[in-house]
């Protein structure tokens, strides 16, 4: 398996790099959703269109993506495993698990939206909405520059 591993890494990081983009694409885009549908008054049409999108948005594109992003992730430790014994890879892997818990508290809050049980005004979803690129920013400067 290590063979092959390694005679794919450069396709498995592709793969890796393509999900963390359609898993960042859905994080950044499903807070924005719920900024306007806070704004909707719940049970409205404009309310009940806004749950099918999230729904779809989480379910079709930002679960599958964090987990293949997860699964080629953990391809390429599998095949290069001197990555774990990096400062900057840990820091990497900590922002990312800051991420995905941010994807935990976005798909409790769709569950939420969908129960017309949502009590955060659109400004909270604002603010959290910028949760994900700043984390984005972070994780893509440590990856590629290295500091430590």
């Amino acid at each position: 398996m290590s063979d092959f591993l390694a005679n794919h890494y450069l396709w498995i990081k592709a793969l890796h790099v393509i999900s963390v983009i359609f898993w960042m694409a859905g994080m950044a885009y499903l807070p924005r959703l719920y900024v306007y549908h806070a704004e909707a008054e719940a049970g409205s049409d404009k309310s009940e269109t806004f749950k099918g999108m999230e729904r779809r948005l989480l379910r079709g594109i930002i679960n599958p993506a964090m987990i293949a992003t997860f699964i080629f992730g953990g391809l390429m430790i599998w095949a290069n495993p001197d990555l774990m014994k990096q400062g900057w890879f840990h820091a990497k892997l900590g922002l990312v698990f800051v991420m995905a818990g941010a994807h935990g508290a976005f798909s409790k809050w769709r569950k939420e939206f969908e129960a017309d049980r949502n009590r955060r005004p659109a400004r909270f979803y604002r603010i959290v909405n910028e949760i994900p690129p700043v984390l984005v920013v972070f994780i893509v400067i440590l990856v590629i520059v290295k500091p430590f």
